[in-house]
């Protein structure tokens, strides 16, 4: 009879230890999802801030003349016509395959560039330029702040 005292002693307590124990996942799983929360809530914050912080502003242009072509080589005329690729980087990063298969939309992903850095204008993927954004008659546009020497773009396709 004793031993069954024990036992059931070491059985009641045993179960005490098992719902501690269950309590205290539960503690964790909770803390845990309350740090991803939070995690997820300061992500949230920094890019309504980021939002907040770049204002594109109306630009005001001169209309351009046409000044006409200038006298060129028969060469250089036929390849004025040829239509070309220009593109605006923002920024790029480098992300495994794993990482850009958990994207979804909310998702945000931190670029190379600070806020306020100039642009990259490219054109069939050589840097030629730096601009930075601006509105055009209700359509984004750039303005180029720093435009790469001809020798230069030369010598980076080399």
């Amino acid at each position: 009879m004793a031993d069954q005292e024990v036992d059931t002693e070491n059985g009641e307590g045993q179960e005490a230890v098992d719902q501690e124990v269950a309590a205290q996942e539960v503690t964790d799983q909770e803390g845990a999802n309350q740090d991803t929360a939070a995690e997820e809530n300061a992500v949230q914050q920094d890019w309504q801030q980021a939002e907040e912080a770049v204002v594109a502003e109306p630009a005001g242009f001169e209309e351009l003349q046409d000044e006409g072509r200038p006298n060129l080589s028969p060469e250089l005329e036929v390849i004025l016509d040829i239509p070309v690729n220009i593109s605006m980087e923002v920024g790029n990063t480098e992300i495994t395959i794993r990482n850009l298969l958990q994207l979804n939309q909310g998702s945000v992903i931190e670029l190379d560039r600070l806020a306020g850095e100039p642009l990259d204008v490219r054109v069939n993927g050589t840097l030629i330029a730096h601009g930075e954004v601006v509105i055009v008659n209700d359509k984004f546009g750039i303005r180029l702040t720093d435009v790469v020497s001809p020798s230069e773009r030369i010598s980076k396709l080399r």
